[in-house]
């Protein structure tokens, strides 16, 4: 470079003054050097500068910062000059850039490992040389890796040790070791003291940066990229280079990873996942309009990262079969891609240009305050000094040839496997590779809802680096970034995007493989909404699905949503997954699975608002039903096994509560009596461990309570309680039918009486069934004092709101005038009345009102209150107890599952739902009173 003149060196100084704070304080600080930049060659100077980097190496640790961060002003306002004075091209200035950088860092790392060779924890091979066999290497990633690095760039570093060849001392740990050396070499780098910084460090690109150490070891890495490596990494390490450190070893590295970046075959898998990459950020369609104020050089529309994508997409899929197309430069290799005839010489030619000017701005933008930013002074003041600075004589004329190159860089973009459609949403580009937070994904997340964009963006690219089993198969990472804009969408409709998010993302850690179900999910999208809706609302639905993924293929069935399976249907389902061959051990599995499956689907059908709570009821009794069934049979065949047979035993398994009166939830107990019969004579079972008949059928219930409730490999069934039996916790577990009987001729209580309004025979031969039947219709046929029932009623509900006092309305089923006195009034009047009208006896709620009210003994406006809250406090408890496990309380329900509770009670709102309950429940309490305490 000739001297300038010394108007040129003027005009130069006045256009730095005018419009660059950074530089004018650069030229302020170091006035002798800038005037011999300009009067000198800028490539012997910035030799003089890289040769005095390796000065650093011997010194002090203050001292090593200090000398770096000198030669780092230096070479930044010996590059702004020839960059400025257009003494330099871009490709010679980004490679100035670069050159410093490789310098810098190998000059840190040498000062970090001839310290720790001193100190005795390294022996070094070569001490004037530091890095050589050192077994520790820096690779440049991405513009660094490239040499071409932006004026103000980060660093994108991956480091790598071989802890097999590092020549460490024998009680020195290697991944420590070079862990914390890394740590130290940040520092040592980005750390900002008086005298600046050198370089911003970025190590996010190397394996999943969340979950592994800023160091790794080379064998660990190169097995990663092997097996789990993304396309978009791939596309990374085409850029990768050994800059400092122990270079052999680099290129040893890279040298391994040639197979996993150049594929030798046209792979179509890869060539579809290489479109689905480009597709993430595929411009929006109906946002052609570019803002130029603002606007975003590198990641925006029309920006630097779509030629660099442009370049890099078609050399992941060409490059396997042409090592002309496997160059780091951008340049370069368009140049390439138009000899092999993949672009057009004309599109390779506009699209240099296009990066060239884009580049040259990008450096313009960092010149004004050295600011890691790529986007287009938004200030007008800014924005004319960064004109000037660009060499504009005014905004319009930078502004008009801006808009023409965005535009020129979009066509050819978007013209890159342009029969593909975007992976976009309407709310805006999806972009989920690299180690960083994509601008206009966080937009699009926020446009679509999420409160925390950057906590799901850098989740997402955890699923992608493969963090879970389910997301860890290649093929199931292409389906899933295929499904991406629609799962984002779903979740977000929910009404509560990251709570229903953070649910999927609970969901897919617990999958064990996730192809089958991300291929379902993509060939039937409307999946996606009510997979969403489950998990955004009913964590115990979300907890079922998780651990039975295979469940949702039972919705594809064109008859999931029909007409819920009659009991006989759900007997016939269960006895198929439990034969009646298996043995109890087998037998309690098989009924685990068969009847989380069933009720799973009950629960879908309650949460997706096509059953009504009083189907629910009945169809998640009808399950339990035939489970109790099943589950009696096959614990009396191996009672007989092991102990034989009484002489003409029977039992018969008889529901009560919520069971009885077939208004089961899917958080609901099993309220159980067993009854047992035998020939008056029989002193004990025929086997060769005989038992004597109330040992024999205690230990039966026993087995049953154990076959139903107890733990197994595939989890529980139900919680069991068989406080309902003859003198209750006191009494034996199993009854003898006579002491049954006769214990409620002459000795149960009221609530006993109340208690077998619900009895119902579950499982039973014929004989003792009809005896049951009609001993327990007798019992609750008695001539009674209605008064004393009344009082005996009254005062029970009243020690009940003492012991169990309600907290809010919620509280359904206690609160004074809820589900408990609603279901206290239907018994009551059963035990009223059923002496003189039979036929109004039912184990059912709603029915046994009906059925008072057609006999007269309940008012017409009684009976619509009482059916009217019944049917209200059901539909809630069913969704309530479908959803949460915890005791409900509105202010802390998310939106979404507030939505359900108002859509459960035909409300708009839950602030509605809520005036209702009150206005219910103090219906329902005023008739109870005037029922009962009359």
């Amino acid at each position: 470079m000739t001297a300038f003149p010394s108007s040129r060196v003027e005009n130069l100084r006045e256009r730095i003054d005018a419009n660059s704070p950074y530089l004018s304080a650069l030229v302020a600080r170091h006035p002798d050097d800038f005037q011999n930049f300009c009067t000198s060659q800028p490539e012997s100077i910035l030799a003089e500068i890289i040769a005095a980097c390796a000065q650093a190496i011997p010194l002090d640790e203050a001292e090593a910062m200090r000398h770096l961060r000198e030669l780092k002003s230096k070479a930044a306002l010996l590059i702004a000059v020839a960059d400025l004075s257009e003494t330099w091209s871009l490709a010679e200035t980004t490679t100035a850039l670069t050159r410093f950088a490789d310098a810098a860092t190998n000059a840190a790392i040498s000062h970090l490992l001839l310290a720790q060779h001193h100190a005795g924890k390294i022996a070094l091979v070569n001490s004037s040389a530091p890095g050589q066999n050192c077994g520790y290497v820096a690779l440049a990633m991405g513009k660094h890796g490239a040499f071409e690095l932006n004026y103000s760039s980060d660093i994108d570093l991956i480091i790598l040790y071989d802890p097999e060849t590092a020549p460490l001392a024998p009680d020195v740990e290697p991944s420590q070791f070079f862990v914390k050396l890394t740590r130290k070499l940040v520092s040592l780098l980005q750390d900002l003291t008086e005298d600046g910084y050198v370089f911003r460090v970025d190590l996010r690109l190397r394996p999943d940066p969340r979950a592994t150490q800023v160091a790794i070891a080379l064998e660990a890495a190169a097995n990663y990229y092997e097996s789990q490596g993304q396309n978009w990494e791939r596309a990374a390490m085409i850029k990768a280079r050994a800059c400092a450190g122990d270079l052999a070893l680099g290129e040893e590295f890279l040298a391994r990873l040639k197979p996993y970046i150049w594929r030798k075959y046209l792979d179509f898998a890869a060539i579809a996942d290489v479109q689905s990459l480009k597709r993430q950020i595929h411009a929006v369609k109906g946002h052609s309009e570019i803002a130029i104020e603002g606007h975003n050089l590198k990641l925006g529309r029309g920006g630097i990262r779509e030629i660099e994508f442009f370049v890099q997409t078609q050399q992941l899929i060409a490059g396997g079969r042409n090592p002309n197309l496997r160059g780091r430069s951008t340049c370069t290799m368009l140049d390439h891609l138009a000899e092999a005839q993949w672009i057009t010489p004309e599109a390779a030619d506009e699209l240099k240009r296009c990066y060239v000017f884009l580049r040259t701005l990008e450096h313009r933008v960092q010149m004004l305050e050295d600011a890691q930013d790529h986007c287009v002074p938004a200030n007008p003041e800014t924005f004319q000094r960064f004109a000037k600075l660009a060499g504009f004589s005014d905004t319009a004329s930078l502004s008009q040839k801006l808009r023409t190159t965005l535009e020129t860089v979009q066509r050819h973009y978007s013209a890159l496997f342009a029969e593909s459609d975007a992976l976009a949403t309407e709310h805006g580009s999806l972009v989920f590779t690299g180690g960083e937070d994509d601008p206009e994904t966080i937009r699009t997340l926020t446009n679509m809802g999420y409160n925390q964009p950057s906590e799901v963006a850098a989740t997402i690219r955890g699923w992608h680096f493969g963090r879970y089993a389910s997301t860890r198969a290649k093929r199931a990472k292409e389906i899933l970034t295929e499904l991406m804009p629609e799962l984002l969408n779903a979740l977000a409709n929910t009404g509560d995007p990251d709570q229903a998010f953070l649910a999927f993302d609970r969901f897919l850690a617990t999958l064990p493989s996730g192809v089958q179900l991300f291929s379902m999910l993509k060939a039937n999208p409307q999946l996606l909404s009510l997979i969403s809706n489950i998990l955004g609302t009913a964590p115990r639905l979300a907890e079922q699905l998780s651990a039975r993924p295979r469940t949702m293929e039972a919705f594809l069935d064109p008859a999931f949503f029909g007409p819920m399976p009659s009991q006989a249907e759900v007997e016939a389902t269960v006895s198929r997954a439990i034969p009646a061959s298996l043995r109890l051990e087998e037998a309690m599995d098989a009924a685990r699975e068969v009847g989380r499956e069933l009720n799973f689907r009950v629960g879908v059908r309650v949460l997706s608002e096509t059953l009504s709570s009083a189907d629910a009821g009945q169809g998640f009794s009808n399950i339990a039903d035939a489970l109790i069934a099943r589950l009696h049979h096959a614990v009396a065949k191996d009672m007989e096994e092991k102990h034989g047979v009484i002489p003409g035993g029977t039992s018969a398994i008889i529901a009560m509560g919520k069971l009885g009166g077939h208004e089961m939830t899917a958080a609901s107990d099993l309220d159980l009596i067993l009854v047992f019969d035998h020939d008056p004579e029989a002193q004990s079972s025929d086997g060769v461990r005989p038992l004597d008949p109330s040992s024999y059928y205690s230990r039966l219930t026993q087995r049953l309570i154990a076959a139903l409730s107890a733990p197994t490999a595939e989890g529980k069934l139900y919680e069991v309680d068989l406080r309902l039996r003859p003198s209750g916790s006191k009494g034996p577990v199993a009854a003898n039918f006579a002491a049954f009987a006769e214990y409620h001729k002459t000795e149960a209580w009221t609530w006993e009486k109340m208690a077998l309004t619900r009895a119902r025979i579950v499982s039973a031969p014929k004989k003792l069934r009809t005896l049951m039947k009609a001993e327990i219709n007798t019992s609750l046929c008695e001539t009674r004092d209605a008064k004393k029932i009344a009082a005996d009623i009254a005062s029970m509900r009243q020690m009940m709101l003492q012991e169990h006092k309600p907290q809010s309305v919620w509280d359904i089923k206690r609160q004074d005038g809820g589900l408990i006195d609603v279901e206290f009034i239907a018994q009551a009047l059963q035990l009223f009345h059923a002496n003189a009208s039979p036929e109004i006896l039912s184990t059912n709620t709603i029915a046994a009102l009906n059925q008072a009210h057609q006999a007269r003994h309940l008012s017409k406006p009684d009976f619509d209150i009482l059916i009217n809250a019944a049917t209200l406090y059901h539909r809630l408890t069913q969704v309530i107890r479908l959803c949460i496990t915890d005791d409900f309380d509105p202010a802390k329900a998310s939106p979404s599952f507030a939505r359900l509770i108002a859509e459960a009670a035909n409300l708009p709102t839950i602030t509605t739902v809520e005036v209702e309950l009150k206005e219910t429940q103090a219906k329902v309490a005023e008739i109870f009173n005037r029922i009962l305490t009359k």
